[in-house]
């Protein structure tokens, strides 16, 4: 009988006997492992955290009580097990469950997450709601180890220590191998010492000591200092008991039967609490136990072999950035690389191979990245700093303050820069112009494809102040590498399409990054209609290239400008801003402006083909936003409204 089809609820999994759990831990794993070998996903913390996650829906009671999961890439256990077992084959797939936690899709994701470092903060601010409203309900925070390295984590253990408020923090550690600690001694130490008659003694002897005058304080803080030596000797958990939390562990977190009695127990103690597990990453599926870093994310996978299903031979942006980062290092002792926990996702693995000495990861700690970075500038090195655009957002105050204000030449590299698919609203890069482009000094490219690309890492590297390159996830466009790359003026963009000294244009497209390409296709389109089409890379989101855009503006009524982001604060904007302003001095006549981008909306989650249909960021769908544009246009001649008519629009 399979146990996990019997699983509805929470609920229904205390009806299974706890003898049949490990059966059912078991059927967890195989359930992931089929789907996401079919559709990708984050794999190995989630195989790591099955026992615990059964263990938690077995002592307590969500969603009454609250989990609350860091990132969620260990939740798929918690997916299946609250009701989403059966819409499981569509996670992070479009109109599918989301592959993180979403409040907006279960009452049992209590707080929804996709960064790391968030929980015990969150989890804090709940115990405190209950505790202000009269709740009697359990909070308790999981992270991960990884997360562990986000100084926000520190901040709200220190705070909730402080406040002694009723909470748990289960640390999932799957970094460390299962040590000696984890033994049977270690986990019947766990098991003693949060169980009832331990904690009642060692209370009871508190206060007995208390009373008695003198002596009595005296002799409590000795024994307490003799029960941290002796629990300092065979635990790791004296940091976190000098920062208020009573510590357990650690134990084997792949042990059902220690993991239910340590929670059984834990239950009935007060104050802040940290249980430390021991976990393995990629528990149960050898080739993620031994690749654990490429199955944190993966595509599909072949089950049997663990080898990736379509693994295209196409450069993707993210190697090509490595690549010439490594090219340019060769020439410049000065140029050293620094990422925050995502050395393979940023490609600067690579670089960590070839220049060990100038690589660092500096953890889950963007903001400690930037300002590491800042002082390396400010003393003559040339930092580049590649942290996807979503998690620079972390860092905002440090570029502005730290970078920006002293105008040091910090280069950031903002990998997955735009729409980035399944891993959806979390991960979407798409508010980097926007909070970018306000800060002073600053200067913000956009590559229409991989050559250009490295030569603005080039630009980049020379320029004497900040800047930021912001590019996509995935495939590059297969243009042939000049070598070597040569640097692009700042604030130049490029015509690509069009004649300014012709005849009047009948609209031009002003592209910034991965839009280019589409608006060629898309002003093809329109030229076979019979339009007169110019197509514009702008190459930077600022300084705009106002000399450009004012000779456009003198041959052309229509502008229309396309960006992989969001409208309200983006590249459109500025465009707009720069044309009011050469209107307002005379030198350009009424123009009407159509800004094609992304809404003023957190964008789902599904590949990014179907998300840029969606939107109108394809081909087809600029075409015909155009098309509508110059019919519904002021200034639109009889002329255009036939033609735009005829195309159907």
């Amino acid at each position: 009988m399979n146990l996990l089809d019997q699983i509805n609820s929470p609920a229904d999994l205390k009806t299974i006997p706890r003898e049949a759990l490990p059966q059912l831990a078991q059927e967890i794993r195989e359930k992931i492992l089929a789907v996401v070998a079919d559709k990708g996903g984050h794999l190995g913390a989630s195989l790591g955290a099955v026992e615990l996650t059964v263990a938690l829906h077995t002592i307590f009671n969500p969603p009454q009580d609250r989990f609350v999961w860091d990132t969620g890439h260990q939740a798929y256990p918690h997916k299946l097990l609250t009701g989403r077992r059966d819409q499981f084959h569509t996670i992070r797939q479009y109109q599918g469950i989301s592959g993180f936690l979403s409040r907006a899709e279960s009452p049992y994701d209590t707080f929804g997450a996709g960064h790391a470092g968030t929980a015990i903060s969150a989890a804090l601010g709940m115990a405190e709601a209950r505790d202000h409203q009269g709740g009697n309900y359990q909070v308790v925070a999981i992270i991960g180890d990884g997360a562990m390295t986000a100084g926000m984590a520190y901040e709200a253990l220190n705070h909730a220590g402080a406040l002694r408020r009723n909470m748990i923090v289960v640390l999932n550690d799957n970094e460390m191998s299962i040590s000696k600690n984890v033994g049977a001694l270690s986990a019947y130490l766990a098991r003693i010492i949060t169980g009832p008659l331990y904690t009642k003694v060692r209370n009871e002897t508190a206060e007995l000591l208390k009373t008695i005058p003198k002596i009595g304080r005296p002799m409590l803080k000795a024994a307490r200092r003799a029960e941290e030596s002796v629990k300092g000797l065979i635990t790791p958990g004296l940091l976190f008991e000098e920062m208020g939390f009573r510590y357990i562990g650690p134990i084997d977190g792949h042990r059902l039967d220690h993991l239910l009695t340590t929670f059984e127990n834990v239950k009935e103690l007060e104050g802040p609490l940290l249980i430390h597990l021991i976990t393995k990453k990629g528990k149960g599926y050898a080739p993620a136990e031994g690749d654990p870093a490429g199955f944190h994310g993966t595509a599909a996978f072949d089950l049997s072999t663990g080898v990736v299903k379509k693994k295209s031979s196409a450069p993707s942006y993210t190697g090509i950035f490595a690549k010439q980062l490594i090219s340019l290092a060769k020439e410049d002792r000065r140029i050293v690389a620094i990422t925050a926990a995502m050395p393979e996702g940023t490609g600067l693995s690579k670089f960590a191979k070839e220049f060990p000495d100038r690589f660092y990861d500096v953890g889950i700690a963007e903001q400690h990245g930037v300002t590491l970075a800042a002082g390396m500038a400010a003393d003559g090195l040339r930092p580049v700093v590649a942290i996807y655009s979503t998690f620079l957002q972390r860092a905002f105050d440090q570029i502005v303050h730290d970078v920006a204000l002293q105008n040091l030449p910090v280069v950031f590299c903002l990998d997955r820069a735009g729409l980035v698919g399944e891993d959806g609203p979390t991960h979407n890069g798409v508010l980097d112009i926007a909070y970018l482009k306000t800060v002073p000094n600053m200067i913000l490219m956009a590559p229409k494809d991989e050559n250009e690309l490295q030569q603005m890492l080039a630009t980049a590297l020379k320029h004497p102040g900040p800047a930021a390159i912001r590019y996509p996830r995935g495939e590059a466009i297969g243009v042939p590498l000049e070598e070597p790359a040569m640097t692009l003026p700042i604030g130049k963009g490029e015509l690509l399409r069009g004649n300014l000294a012709g005849d009047e244009i009948d609209v031009a497209l002003v592209a910034l990054g991965n839009m280019v390409y589409p608006s060629l296709e898309a002003a093809a389109l329109l030229e076979r209609e019979g339009f007169s089409v110019a197509v514009v890379n702008a190459r930077f989101a600022k300084p705009i290239d106002r000399e450009l855009l004012t000779s456009i503006a003198q041959r052309c009524r229509r502008i229309v400008t396309l960006e992989e982001h969001v409208l309200a604060g983006g590249f459109g904007e500025s465009v707009l801003a720069v044309l009011e302003e050469e209107k307002g001095a005379g030198r350009i006549g009424p123009v009407d402006v159509r800004r094609i981008g992304l809404p003023d909306q957190f964008i789902e989650h599904g590949a990014q083909r179907i998300l840029r249909e969606k939107f109108g960021l394809d081909a087809e769908r600029i075409a015909a936003s155009v098309l509508d544009f110059i019919k519904l246009g002021i200034g639109a001649s009889p002329q255009d409204e036939d033609r735009a008519i005829r195309l159907g629009k």
